[in-house]
């Protein structure tokens, strides 16, 4: 899978942009907040229908503007895709895929497999739980349609669910939570189910790649921790009912779900070194790139958002070592950032106040970055 062009309209702080991408690395440049990330995000919400910073889609409209759009051409098993995304400033998108309106978001996962990496992942050990939480449902959603289908369902069910709790009438809801409570359960145990298998899977490969980081001193665990077990739900949402109703607020599901990580049997979140806690989270990535590999036979496609200049040097080299071969866009304040010997550059774009203001081909021109 290969992107070949992104453009943007009325995007951000893009009026109109064209990015014509290499099949190898490339590297969008210059100062801070000259909109470098918002053309990383536009590729992200090609891939997954979201941004992947807290957002809502009409923030992505561009000021003063009523609507915006994404167009996105990749080639996929040697045939060429278009995935167009229409914002509207009413808040109601409009996604098409190769000319054809998509009902539900559903329908675009899988077609465009993205991986990013920004600076906040690097304190995902140490951040909330809705941040792991978030991490597991947006690599699950990209690959599985049917996991996607039940979450938004679930999810679905519980906002509906907490508006009833606000409700002030008790005879009301006593009468009522057990009808949500029983969809809730309905969605709520795949979900759980699902994100056990991946973690199951993903902790396999993570051992190992944090093994190779480490030089094998350190052991890294995954571990899933499910607010609930999915065969036990239906009975703490029978007899948590009283707790539900005075919180005013859902207790029990995968709404409350975390994700462990441990170190040589030690719990990195709570008592980890910052140099563990990075380690980790760099291991994290980097698993999914393989793990994404296996389940689609395919690579993604990398998104690196200013997250080179976060890393000491060693574990620069490891990143840039798994990531030879893949398409790759990466963002940065300046060329002169990745000097690595081993790491080329093939295209590179000077972006100034949401303007691409140079194109340069690096490899054709016989220069190194």
């Amino acid at each position: 899978m290969i992107l070949t062009s992104l453009a943007v309209e009325n995007y951000r702080n893009y009026e109109s942009a064209l990015f014509e991408f290499s099949a190898g690395t490339n590297v969008f440049y210059g100062d801070n907040a000259q909109g470098k990330t918002n053309a990383l995000e536009a590729v992200f919400f090609c891939g997954t229908g979201k941004s992947h910073r807290p957002c809502r889609d009409r923030e992505l409209i561009r000021f003063g503007e009523e609507e915006g759009h994404i167009r996105l051409k990749l080639v996929k098993d040697g045939v060429p895709h278009r995935i167009d995304i229409h914002l509207r400033s009413s808040g109601r998108k409009g996604i098409a895929v190769d000319g054809v309106p998509i009902r539900r978001i559903t329908e675009l996962f899988g077609l465009l497999n993205v991986i990013i990496f920004a600076p906040e992942d690097l304190s995902i050990i140490k951040n909330s739980p809705a941040a792991r939480r978030s991490f597991m449902d947006i690599e699950l959603c990209q690959l599985d349609s049917i996991y996607t289908s039940n979450l938004i369902a679930y999810n679905r069910v519980i906002m509906q669910k907490n508006k009833l709790l606000k409700t002030p009438d008790e005879e009301t809801l006593r009468s009522t939570l057990p009808l949500w409570n029983e969809q809730l359960v309905r969605y709520a145990a795949p979900v759980i189910k699902r994100r056990r298998q991946f973690i199951d899977e993903l902790k396999v490969i993570t051992g190992r790649v944090h093994g190779g980081i480490t030089g094998g001193e350190e052991k890294l665990s995954l571990i899933y921790e499910p607010n609930t077990l999915e065969d036990e739900l239906e009975e703490k949402l029978k007899n948590g009912m009283q707790k539900e109703i005075w919180s005013g607020s859902s207790q029990y599901g995968p709404h409350r779900d975390d994700l462990g990580f441990e170190i040589n049997g030690v719990d990195v979140r709570a008592f980890g070194s910052q140099g563990q806690q990075r380690t980790a989270a760099l291991s994290l990535k980097l698993s999914e790139i393989e793990l994404v590999r296996q389940k689609t036979r395919d690579d993604p496609v990398l998104l690196l958002d200013d997250v080179m200049s976060e890393l000491d040097i060693s574990r620069q080299k490891r990143l840039l070592s798994e990531i030879k071969g893949i398409q790759t866009v990466i963002t940065c304040t300046g060329l002169e950032e990745l000097t690595d010997k081993d790491f080329c550059v093939d295209k590179a774009f000077l972006i100034e106040k949401g303007k691409v203001i140079k194109e340069t081909n690096i490899r054709e021109n016989g220069e190194k970055a």
